[in-house]
């Protein structure tokens, strides 16, 4: 059994060693530096003998290191008992081992907001990192802000990482242990458990000190079982940035988070877009809530004036439709163009209750939609359902049983659309009728 040495010895990024095995273009090493993918942490890159490393994982209890597919297996000139040098890409091993100590020190802060905390996994991709966590309630915009202020104190703090390996029980009883069938993946090997612990450690003494602002005691920050690879200071990690939250599932809140350049491109352009925001509304950036909200307050002011506008204009229209008598009741019935039927609902009401106007309102206006779906809108004045027996959802269960169409309501309003018919045909029949 050959098994990585990359989470014991994270800094190695050359090493020598001997093929044990090839086929086709899988090599397995008599041991390897490179990390198999596992738990969320994806494989490293690199080469062995100047062949690219496509792809490294562990099958069958030995790290299978896949080369590069469009390499022809019989110009690999690789043979069992031959020496090769590995070459692990650094780069990229920092990004991973930076995101990885990230997202452990993302759960201890979250630990320090949320109650009822669990673990459900974690993804390192090209540009982010995603946390996923099981919280009695959804997190909301404070808590991510909060997050990131705890992550980033904990990177300024230089808290130590370190690892170690205990026996499954003696794991199972650390406090405050992340622990379960998601952690587990690569970090337990005959019965053994490799545990990782950010800050204090469990002696009782604070390790890296406690600055201002931050909580930190005689508990570690944050320990898990563990198999990746980690940085030995979370001042490596560097600046971290939330990008997003999300609920994948039933109590699972998803967070994302970027280190390194994405982080930093994500501060600069949270950072620029306030202050193109601030400038926009002469403030400073600091007093943007505030600025933001009298926007919203105008906003709404002129939404609501804008509406009543609106409804004046189309009532005044509505006034201004050709009345007939209709089985013995005044009816307004003509098209109207630009409007909606849910537009038309409160002006039809108060033109036939004559509340828009200074004589008495007709006792029934029909308005046709014009246009390429034309609709039919119906109101009724509530004495004419009595004295003269209009129904406005009889009425526009006539038209759809002539013209098509469907819809309905009660005796002072209703609608209908989906007519088959060129709207003046419809007001003409209604007046016809």
């Amino acid at each position: 059994m050959t098994a990585s040495r990359a989470p014991a010895e994270p800094a190695v990024r050359e090493f020598e060693a001997t093929v044990e095995s090839v086929d086709g273009r899988e090599v397995v090493l008599d041991e390897t530096y490179f990390y198999a993918e596992a738990g969320g942490q994806p494989a490293d890159r690199g080469t062995l003998d100047g062949h690219l490393v496509d792809d490294v994982v562990e099958r069958d209890g030995a790290v299978v290191h896949s080369l590069a597919s469009d390499a022809d297996p019989d110009d690999l000139s690789l043979a069992p008992g031959d020496s090769v040098t590995g070459l692990i890409d650094d780069a990229f091993r920092t990004y991973c081992a930076r995101a990885h100590t990230a997202s452990h020190v993302l759960y201890g802060a979250a630990r320090r907001t949320a109650d009822d905390l669990g673990y459900a996994g974690f993804d390192i991709s090209e540009t982010k990192v995603r946390v996923d966590l099981t919280t009695a309630e959804p997190l909301g915009d404070d808590d991510l802000i909060e997050l990131e202020r705890l992550v980033n104190r904990a990177v300024w703090d230089s808290l130590p990482v370190s690892w170690e390996t205990h026996s499954a029980a003696e794991a199972r009883d650390i406090d405050g242990i992340a622990f379960n069938t998601k952690t587990e993946e690569g970090a337990m090997s005959d019965g053994a458990v490799r545990v990782v612990t950010v800050g204090g450690d469990r002696s009782g003494s604070a390790a890296g000190g406690a600055a201002a602002g931050t909580e930190t005691d005689a508990d570690p920050w944050d320990v898990a079982a563990c198999g990746g690879t980690h940085v030995s200071n979370t001042a490596e990690i560097g600046p971290v940035a939330v990008l997003d939250r999300s609920n994948p599932g039933e109590g699972v809140t998803r967070v994302e988070f970027a280190v390194g350049p994405t982080a930093i491109d994500e501060i600069g352009a949270v950072h620029a877009a306030a202050l193109d925001a601030a400038t926009a509304l002469d403030a400073r950036v600091g007093d943007l809530p505030d600025a933001v909200a009298r926007l919203r307050e105008e906003r709404d002011r002129l939404e609501t004036d804008l509406r009543a506008a609106r409804e004046e204009l189309l009532a005044a229209r509505l006034r201004d439709l050709s009345t007939a008598e209709v089985d013995g009741a005044r009816w307004a019935i003509g098209t109207v163009d630009d409007a909606d039927p849910n537009e038309l609902r409160e002006p039809a009401t108060a033109v036939v209750g004559g509340e828009m106007s200074s004589d008495d309102g007709p006792d029934a206006l029909a308005a046709v939609g014009a246009g390429d779906a034309p609709f039919l809108v119906v109101a009724v004045d509530g004495d004419a359902t009595g004295d003269a027996g209009v129904d406005a959802g009889d009425v526009v269960g006539a038209v759809t049983d002539e013209f098509g169409g469907g819809g309905g309501g009660g005796p002072t309003f209703a609608q209908g659309g989906g007519l088959d018919a060129d709207p003046e045909a419809v007001a003409a029949w209604l007046r016809e009728r």
